[in-house]
């Protein structure tokens, strides 16, 4: 971490916080709250889902508009509205009883959290230099710090009050959280000069599968990450099923280091393969009710892998060199989380044990769509420390 500077250092810890706001707190929260919210509120886990499906449309609807108009990814005024967007609708949610306004205001913080998420990672893209890319991992690690807070708030407040509480709860967390990152956009430190990569001819024949890839992990990741507290909590009941989350994001929080770490001596196709194969693994694991420590093993290799298969998708598709990769990658990403959770509806009249099972098969789909990849897959010559970081272009992803 030597050569970093100050002002590097600045930048990563306000887009870590900016992040956690926006997808540790403004999505994951949902996770934790959803059991109390069925217990409490009569919440059905097709209209958890539903709920779910809706704060994903929410953020492909903002990942659009940041493509489209890529002012709102840069300006401090269009990250502060999002971030203001995000934590009145989460203070919002106990103020309402309909679902059709529960199912409206996580619309609300998904396009909000979109916003927010083009912004942090498109000011750590250009504010840090290539040698000290080891802080854009921290940066992203933001994500695991804010299901972790969050996870441990929602723990708490389940001790002494309701699925209301938990709610405001949240939404403080977020604004503390965006407080810090209020400035992130501000510093305009000098820009980054990164060599020209050498052509890769025919990048398509391996893009094409990795796209294909990270859609169907999109549609399989999101169901553990929307379900998997409800199904441990139904088989572990009591604090230690709820403090699952905590661990979720415990194990998140330094993966994005892990990973680029590893890239730099292992391939993307192997380490991708690895990842998602590990997530299938504990995917299944969760769902098959088998105690407290498996419930813990499932936990540590979702949080594990789930942000390092983003990072090593992203920087596959940059190194790749194909236009707008980021931008292409992030959408089908986004597409594939809205449809997780209604192509699981109907497997949920039961518990979550089916659905759970179905979102570990689509990714293991998604682990032999990596395989491909190791045909004669174009290897860097040379790997930079950041190797989890796609090139400066609006990135969309938490």
């Amino acid at each position: 971490m030597t050569g970093s500077t100050s002002m590097e250092w600045l930048i990563a810890m306000r887009a870590a916080a900016t992040l956690a706001a926006a997808v540790g707190v403004g999505r994951f929260v949902f996770t934790p709250i959803l059991p109390l919210m069925q217990t409490q509120a009569g919440v059905t886990p097709q209209l958890g889902a539903t709920m779910a499906t809706a704060n994903y449309l929410g953020y492909l609807v903002g990942a659009v508009a940041a493509i489209l108009v890529p002012v709102l990814g840069r300006t401090a005024l269009a990250m502060r509205l999002s971030a203001v967007s995000v934590v009145a609708s989460l203070a919002a949610m106990p103020l309402v009883a309909s679902p059709e306004a529960w199912i409206a205001l996580r619309g609300i913080a998904g396009g909000g959290g979109a916003i927010m998420f083009v912004a942090a990672a498109g000011t750590v893209l250009s504010g840090i230099s290539p040698r000290s890319r080891h802080l854009v991992g921290w940066a992203y690690g933001g994500v695991g710090a804010g299901i972790t807070l969050s996870g441990a708030a929602v723990l708490l407040v389940a001790l002494i009050g309701d699925w209301r509480i938990a709610w405001w709860a949240a939404s403080a967390l977020a604004a503390a959280l965006t407080t810090l990152g209020w400035k992130l956009i501000n510093p305009q430190p000098p820009g980054v000069t990164v060599p020209p990569p050498r052509k890769i001819p025919r990048p398509h024949r391996w893009f094409v599968p990795l796209v294909i890839a990270y859609f169907l992990e999109g549609v399989g990741y999101i169901v553990a990450g929307t379900f998997l507290v409800a199904a441990v909590t139904a088989a572990v009941p009591g604090p230690l099923g709820k403090a699952t989350w905590i661990v979720v994001g415990l194990a998140a929080i330094p993966s994005c280091v892990l990973w680029a770490w590893l890239s730099v001596r292992v391939s993307h196709p192997t380490l991708l393969t690895t990842a998602l194969g590990l997530q299938a693994a504990g995917m299944v694991l969760a769902g098959l009710d088998l105690g407290a420590v498996a419930a813990i093993v499932a936990a540590l290799l979702f949080g594990g892998t789930f942000m390092g298969v983003t990072t090593l998708t992203l920087d596959a598709g940059r190194h790749l060199q194909v236009p707008a990769a980021v931008a292409i990658l992030s959408a089908m990403y986004a597409i594939g989380q809205t449809i997780g959770p209604v192509a699981v509806a109907p497997l949920l009249a039961d518990g979550f044990h089916t659905a759970l099972f179905a979102a570990g098969g689509v990714v293991a789909f998604s682990a032999l769509g990596t395989i491909l990849l190791r045909i004669r897959y174009p290897h860097p010559r040379i790997s930079l420390p950041s190797a989890a970081v796609p090139n400066p272009e609006p990135a969309l992803q938490r």
